[in-house]
This record gives C-alpha cells, sequence and structure tokens, in this order.
C-alpha cells in the first residue's frame, strides 16, 4: 500500500495514527537537530518532521539528501505540530516519519512548482506535466472537469443521451479549412477531422433520437489568434420537433444550473438582443453588458456644421466613458493613440468634456457650440464629470473600432468584474454574408441554418435582408454557445446550397448523404453547440482558455513539449502514398 491517507486529509482527529504517504518532495528546512519536509501531492501538503531525539541518524541523514520533487512514501505517527500553520488545512499536524523510502529521484526542476512560479509561459508548456503540478493549472483543470460532470448530469436528467460521432469523415468546402488525414488503404482519398459533428447529429434526429448531446473534440485548421487553439472541446447538442423558444429555453437551464452548481450564483435574467441592435449599441455581436457605455450615433447632431471629418463620415458614433472627465490632456492623447494603433485602424478621437457645472469643452470647439455639445451628451447618455469619446468613419469599420476602445476602458476602469456574470441571446442574425472580396454569399453560421419563417423567398430578391434562425449564448463578452433550427427538408436545403454557390452536382457530391436521409422523414430540429474550453474558463474567473486545458498548443498551433507537428518517414510517406518535397 503505497498511502492509507493524501497529504491534504490529516486532521487534529488524526492524531496518534500510523499513517503511510506518498508524494513529492515539495520543499524541505534543516534547522540541524531537526528537518522539515513538506510533501505534497494533488490534494494537498502535509508537513514532516525528523528530529534527532525521536528519529534514528541514519533517517534524518536520507531526508537530508532529497531534493526538490523527489517521489518519496513515508510511514509514521501523526502528532500535533508544535507551530501551526492556519493558511493550509492540514497546519495543525505534522507526521513523525519512521520510514522513509524514494520511490524516485529527480533532477532540479526547471522552474519552481509554487502558485507563483518563475518560470515564463514557453518553458512551462515545455514541461507541461511540472506545471500541472501548480495549484493554479491542477484546479483548473479539476474545475473544468467539475464543469464536464455537472453539464452530463443535467442532461442526462433532462432526457438527452450521449451518442459519439466519428472523427474521420469527410472533408466539406463550408467553413474553415479542415485538417485532413491520408488514407493508406484508398490511395489519394483523404479523411477529414470534423469541425463539428454537425451533419451527424441531424441525422441522428432523422433516426428519432430526439435529444442527443456530446462533449467532443473539434479541429480548425485556421490562422491562429492569440486564445484559440487548433482542437477544441464543444458540449454538443441538437433536439426534434422544437422552435428558437424550445432550444433557448433548454440551455438557459443548463447555464443557470452551471452557474448555479459550480459558482453558487443565481441568474434569472437572459434578455435577448438583436443581432442589428447589438452592432448598433456595442459595435460586436457578443456585447458585454456587465457596464454601460452604449453607442450614441451622432450624424443628426454633428453633421450639421463646417466639420468635414464628421460630415463626410458615414457614421458618428461616440459612448460616455464614466468619470473620464478626470482624465487629463496626456491621458487622451494616449487614448487617441491606442485607437490609431493598427490593430484598431482608427484616424483619430474627437473627446468632449462634461464638465461639473454643467458647460462642455471639446477638442473641436471651433465647430460646436454648448447647444450642439449637450445634444451629443444626451445621445450618448453622459453626464456631469463623464468624457464622450467621437469615432467617425464608414459605418463597419468605425463600430469595430468604437467596439475595441469601449472594452479597453471597461478593462481600464475594472468594470469587467470576472464575479459576475451577464448572459445574454442574441438572435436574428442574417442568414448569409457577403465577402466584399469575392462578391459571393455564404452561410454566416453554416449552410444547414433555417431562414426565419416566411423569409425563404427573400433568397431570391434580397438574400442580404434574410433572417436565420440562429441564435447565440453571449456571457460577459464572450460567445459560449451559438446554434439553430435546421433546415429539415431536401428541396429548401437545395435552394440554400445554390444561393451559396454550389451546383446540384457538387451539392450532391458534398451532402448527398444528408439530402437524402431529408427524404425519409426528417423531423424539424435545431441545436446549439456551447464551447466547452471558453465557458470553463469564464465561469473559473479568467478569458484565456490555455489554463484549463491539460496539454495546449502555443499560438503557432504547436505542441512545444511533444514537438509537433512533426516530419515522418520515408516509409509512412510511401504508404500514404504521399511524397513531400521540401
Amino acid at each position: 500500500m503505497y498511502r492509507s491517507h493524501t497529504c491534504g486529509e490529516l486532521r487534529d482527529s488524526h492524531i496518534n495514527n500510523e499513517v503511510t504517504l506518498s508524494g513529492w518532495v515539495h520543499k524541505t528546512r534543516d534547522k540541524g537537530f531537526v528537518t522539515w519536509v513538506d510533501l505534497r501531492d494533488r490534494y494537498g501538503i502535509t508537513q514532516l518532521v525528523f528530529d534527532e531525539d525521536r528519529t534514528s541518524s541514519e533517517l534524518i541523514a536520507k531526508a537530508r539528501e532529497l531534493g526538490r520533487e523527489f517521489v518519496v512514501q513515508v510511514t509514521g505517527k501523526v502528532i500535533e505540530r508544535a507551530s501551526k500553520n492556519p493558511n493550509i488545512p492540514t497546519g495543525n499536524i505534522e507526521v513523525l516519519v519512521e520510514e522513509l523510502i524514494i520511490l524516485n529521484e529527480s533532477k532540479t526542476p526547471p522552474f519552481t512548482i509554487e502558485n507563483e512560479t518563475d518560470g515564463g509561459e514557453d518553458l512551462r508548456m515545455k514541461y507541461r506535466y511540472l506545471d500541472i503540478r501548480r495549484n493554479p493549472v491542477k484546479n483548473n483543470l479539476i474545475f473544468r472537469s467539475k464543469v464536464s460532470m455537472a453539464v452530463r448530469k443535467y442532461l442526462s436528467e433532462e432526457g438527452f443521451i450521449e451518442i459519439e460521432t466519428p472523427y474521420l469523415i469527410k472533408s466539406t468546402p463550408e467553413g474553415a479549412r479542415d485538417f485532413v488525414v491520408p488514407s493508406r488503404m484508398n490511395e489519394g482519398q483523404f479523411y477529414a477531422l470534423p469541425q463539428s459533428p454537425q451533419t451527424f447529429k441531424q441525422l441522428l434526429m432523422v433516426g428519432g433520437l430526439d435529444k442527443y448531446f456530446q462533449i467532443v473534440k473539434c479541429f480548425r485548421d485556421e490562422d491562429l489568434r492569440a486564445d484559440r487553439q487548433p482542437e477544441f472541446t464543444q458540449i454538443d447538442c441538437e433536439m426534434a420537433y422544437v422552435e428558437q423558444e424550445d432550444i433557448l429555453n433548454a440551455f438557459e437551464g443548463l447555464t443557470k444550473y452551471l452557474l448555479k452548481e459550480v459558482k453558487g450564483v443565481e441568474i434569472n435574467s437572459f434578455p435577448r438582443m438583436t443581432f442589428d441592435d447589438a452592432m448598433k449599441k456595442y459595435g460586436n455581436d457578443k456585447p458585454d453588458i456587465r457596464f454601460g457605455m452604449e453607442f450614441g450615433e451622432l450624424n443628426e447632431v454633428s453633421q450639421h456644421k463646417d466639420f468635414n471629418v464628421f460630415n463626410s463620415a458615414e457614421l458618428v458614433v461616440g459612448i460616455a466613458v464614466p468619470g473620464g472627465n478626470s482624465y487629463t490632456r496626456k491621458e487622451i492623447d494616449k487614448l487617441t493613440d491606442w485607437v490609431k494603433r493598427p490593430q484598431v485602424g482608427a484616424l483619430g478621437m474627437v473627446y468632449c468634456r462634461c464638465n461639473e457645472d454643467g458647460s462642455f469643452k471639446s477638442s473641436v470647439d471651433k465647430f460646436y457650440d454648448q447647444n450642439d455639445l449637450a445634444k451629443w451628451a444626451e445621445a450618448t447618455g453622459a453626464k456631469a464629470g463623464d468624457l464622450i469619446c467621437v469615432l467617425s468613419g464608414a459605418k463597419n469599420k468605425v463600430r469595430t473600432q468604437l467596439s475595441a476602445l469601449r472594452m479597453e476602458l471597461a478593462e481600464r476602469l475594472s468594470l469587467r468584474d470576472p464575479k459576475v456574470f451577464a448572459p445574454l441571446w442574441v438572435v436574428d442574425f442574417p442568414l448569409l454574408e457577403l465577402d466584399e472580396e469575392t462578391g459571393h454569399y455564404h452561410a454566416m453560421h453554416h449552410p444547414f441554418t433555417s431562414p426565419k419563417p416566411g423569409q425563404l423567398e427573400l433568397l431570391n430578391t434580397d438574400p442580404a435582408a434574410v433572417r436565420a434562425n440562429a441564435y447565440d449564448l453571449v456571457l460577459n463578452g464572450n460567445e459560449i454557445g451559438g446554434g439553430s433550427i435546421r433546415i429539415h427538408d431536401k428541396e429548401t436545403q437545395a435552394t440554400m446550397f445554390k444561393h451559396l454557390g454550389f451546383s446540384p452536382e457538387e451539392a450532391k457530391a458534398q451532402f448527398g448523404f444528408l439530402m437524402d436521409a431529408f427524404q425519409y422523414g426528417a423531423p424539424p430540429h435545431g441545436g446549439i453547440a456551447f464551447g466547452l474550453d471558453r465557458l470553463v474558463a469564464i465561469l473559473g474567473g479568467q478569458e484565456t482558455i490555455r489554463d484549463f486545458i491539460a496539454f495546449p498548443k502555443n499560438n503557432s498551433g504547436r505542441d512545444v513539449m511533444i514537438d509537433a507537428p512533426a516530419t515522418i518517414d520515408e516509409t509512412q510517406l510511401k504508404e500514404l502514398h504521399l511524397k513531400v518535397e521540401l
């Protein structure tokens, strides 16, 4: 028996008990006549004591040879600790060691295994198995497990069936790039790793399994951003005989349950906002509604003077920064420089101070009088002591720029409290998006999303006006889930493929199996997929997903621990009928 108890388990009630513990040497302290060793495992730390009065000289000598992260087993008696440590659960006791076995020695770790470590991110990712021993990462992974178990419990109790779908599937041209897998048995042919189990879960609805879920790995070979992984995990769900309202109600229930079960937080309000309103008020389709600073559109109150910057703009729009009138001119100039960075792309920023006496002072006083500026304050909801920040330009670009400024200011003003949770449904997305480079439309969500009832005919006359029967669940400014009511008949699906530029032959080659299935009594159905990595990070009070993934990739999509991706040898290449030219 390697251990009778864990290193986080022993308390006053165990005093005088004989115990066996195993774990890693966290640190040692030698006072000459007494040696202490902190022994650590997943559950906590227990102090071991070796002293000259009660411990043999051979055992003391052995204890003094222990290095950090040695794996050891000890047997001894639990005694009351003379100098108690109120900061750890085992702080009232220690173990007087009678036997010490070194199970495995350890090299000196490349960084300290402490909550606050001296290891940089690249180093810690290379030695991820050591990083996992640290409490912050270990606790994040335990927390992820707790969320996953809660998801399974809730959905199972609601009648959902967990079903696995294939990982080796057919590549399709829609969406992000696929990771492809060459087939040794079928020369010149390839599988793809799934970007989602979309078509399979629809086929399960055709198969009569009317409530499906799966916690599933998905893969996208797309350009990486700071907090995106090439492989990610979804809580994938589908239901038959449902309308949009049924889906929203069902997964509000899941979200409420997770917040209550995992965080002890009760949420009853799930406001709904159309895509158009989200863009108009916040400049993006996943607004953080924990704080205000809604956009105020200023065209009507700013384009009547000789200020050509505003007069020539498609949109003039501003936000009121609470308490921002306290900013110095130097601080405002830095904000202007911030929005002019290439990552944001604004050409400049106009500002207006809202003074405590009710007067206004702007950077464009030459063109606008007090009455004009009062109208700016009214449109943005600015109060005395606030600062109005105004951007102008092409409508879509300037909204994106002001949205970035709004989020930056919220960070600076500590308005994004991770302990506050504000969910929001965004609905009525456009069905199609126009690619400005090619002039072609593509599906905003995916080609299986149905248009809102009664709007199918608009596809032929005004495709940009068609709204999707789709919805996103946003939490604290992050999209945590998205889904739609699906097309469930062959004719409508064929029409959708046509408007996405598929010929009938291409549609049949890519998705003939799904359209064939629709001919055998496909029920109305819809679903949603939650991003588990993002959801867990937000519930954990963070927005970086990597620390909630056991073995993440870096920003270049590499696993620096196992050095992947990597080349394969010539024999494998020949078996796969591949030739790689370097």
